[in-house]
């Protein structure tokens, strides 16, 4: 099976840009199945009935969340209403959730979503190693196939550590949130394919998808302001991970860079 990773889509202008260029990648790469993190697919953060339509829309199977996901009051009754939109599965929320199960008539595969601890302390999540063991089980009892982690999470050091846990237990682990793809994508010893961040889907010429020159102002003069996202070619960041249907582990490993001229 090949699946598709594809990292933080930064508001609409990040949502369009998806929209042409994901069906005919997914088409030339025979992807069967993607999942795209959209909790920064709305402009200005969150994400929003619309968002989440354009990300279905463009070959999304799943979509997963993050610190932001909670932050629209619209987008509460969304994840109530749909299974396949989630939010990070340890924050302490009544409504939603941070695991789905998707049966694709070959293969059963089950999706988690978890929030890192590491400088998102104030979020009061529960702790995800604690969390994933408590979803391998659920997994187990679904009879899940394949597994795939979407980890988003600030620290580098967290993500890979959290890779190393679940090595050999899932088929995937992703990191997200940080919105710059790093250089590590692998197969860990045990079989679970790796990488510690997909990256983002939005503007090139921007910081982490907002206007340089604003966040530039807070960070060397403390301006406050709204952020504002960036425009101008854009960019799609992911990966592809090959995965053995029988064994549930990774084959291989590959960065996805999609970008506009």
């Amino acid at each position: 099976m090949r699946v598709l990773a594809v990292g933080d889509v930064c508001g609409e202008i990040g949502c369009r840009y998806a929209m042409r260029v994901l069906p005919r990648f997914r088409r030339e790469e025979k992807i069967d199945f993607t999942v795209i993190n959209g909790e920064n697919s709305a402009d200005g953060n969150g994400i929003t009935p619309q968002s989440a339509e354009l990300l279905f829309s463009c070959g999304a199977d799943v979509i997963t969340g993050g610190n932001h996901t909670l932050q629209r009051q619209e987008t509460h009754l969304l994840l109530e209403d749909n299974p396949y939109l989630l939010r990070p599965h340890n924050l302490p929320a009544s409504y939603g959730s941070g695991y789905a199960l998707v049966d694709t008539g070959r293969v059963r595969v089950a999706v988690w979503n978890l929030l890192g601890q590491a400088f998102l302390e104030r979020y009061k999540q529960q702790n995800p190693f604690f969390a994933a063991d408590e979803l391998l089980l659920r997994a187990k009892q679904d009879g899940a196939d394949i597994i795939l982690v979407d980890f988003h999470a600030e620290a580098t050091g967290e993500k890979r550590a959290f890779g190393y846990y679940l090595d050999g237990k899932v088929s995937a682990v992703f990191g997200t949130h940080t919105h710059i793809m790093t250089a590590d994508a692998c197969r860990l010893p045990g079989g679970t394919g790796y990488i510690t961040d997909l990256g983002m889907t939005g503007p090139v010429e921007s910081v982490l998808g907002v206007r340089p020159p604003m966040v530039i102002n807070r960070l060397r003069d403390g301006v406050v302001e709204k952020f504002a996202l960036a425009d101008g070619p854009c960019m799609l960041n992911g990966c592809m991970f090959e995965i053995d249907e029988k064994s549930g582990l990774t084959v291989s490993v590959r960065p996805v860079l999609l970008r506009e001229d």
